[in-house]
């Protein structure tokens, strides 16, 4: 592929995020928005409803990505132990600084991107980077801000229930009625340009009183990731395909729900605003020049 032609698709990739962020912002700031409802019946029943639709279908085979799942286990928790002895330097409580470096931006932002720059066959890759993200941030993140968290609540999220499900409904070779199966997939269509448009409505609170802390973590987000993916591959190894989407999900920004959670546990959430807001922005120039190279 030559250069223009990469440029282009680079381009195609990360052009309609961009613009269903922008229309989402600049509609947020001519009418303020509450996407709470939105939101919660995106957590609750649109991204289930992808998730099961992508693991229930009779190609996806979760076998296959085992090593893909390791290797982003290692990159989210690898992450956040570069990152912790910063903080003393950076001046910021490990609990603010360390799980937004770990937990990116798998489901706004990576399964769209990811779509759009390797085709709708990465669609299963796509969910499985983001399970494992939100698996870990439902259990190492919860337990880094609160050590007393009841993790057995994580099972009852129905993410999960629709993981589990779509693991049984995998091994198990079962086929839904094609009625079903078409309500099911009509559903989780609506969570990826939801997520897309809920990204830019929250992009109207950034705060940027803290805007050095956003910079730096604009850096070390997608820097300490694509550290513990080179490293990853350096001592094990994945294939040429598998290494390409690993780099793209390593310099992923921090995850929004980074904020939702600081909020739930008052740990500096203004603060944890601006490094995801921020960070989110920065990616706009980031995120280009990594696919640059995985392309």
């Amino acid at each position: 592929m030559n250069s223009t032609s990469l440029a282009m698709q680079i381009f195609n990739t990360v052009f309609p995020l961009a613009c269903i962020v922008l229309v989402a912002f600049l509609y947020a700031r001519v009418r303020p928005t509450d996407m709470t409802v939105a939101n919660r019946l995106n957590i609750s029943v649109f991204a289930p409803a992808l998730i099961f639709s992508v693991m229930s279908s009779k190609e996806f085979h979760i076998a296959l990505y085992l090593d893909l799942v390791v290797a982003a286990a290692v990159v989210v928790l690898g992450s956040g132990l570069l990152v912790w002895p910063l903080c003393k330097l950076l001046r910021i409580s490990p609990k603010t600084l360390v799980p937004p470096m770990m937990f990116n931006n798998s489901g706004n932002l990576g399964i769209p991107l990811i779509l759009l720059a390797f085709g709708e066959s990465a669609l299963p890759i796509a969910v499985v980077l983001f399970l494992t993200e939100n698996l870990l941030h439902f259990t190492v993140g919860m337990y880094l801000l609160n050590p007393k968290s009841n993790l057995l609540n994580v099972l009852k999220m129905p993410m999960i229930i629709a993981t589990v499900l779509g693991l049984v409904w995998s091994f198990q070779g079962w086929q839904l009625m094609p009625a079903i199966q078409v309500s099911v997939d009509m559903l989780g269509q609506i969570a990826i340009p939801l997520m897309l448009f809920a990204l830019g409505v929250r992009m109207t609170s950034v705060d940027f009183s803290q805007w050095r802390l956003g910079v730096i973590s604009g850096v070390l987000c997608p820097l300490s990731g694509l550290i513990m993916a080179f490293l990853w591959q350096a001592l094990v190894g994945l294939s040429d395909e598998y290494f390409a989407y690993l780099l793209v999900f390593a310099c992923l920004p921090p995850a929004v729900l980074n904020y939702m959670v600081a909020e739930l546990y008052q740990q500096e959430p203004h603060k944890v605003a601006s490094i995801v807001l921020i960070s989110n922005l920065m990616s706009l120039a980031i995120v280009p020049s990594v696919l640059f190279y995985a392309l």
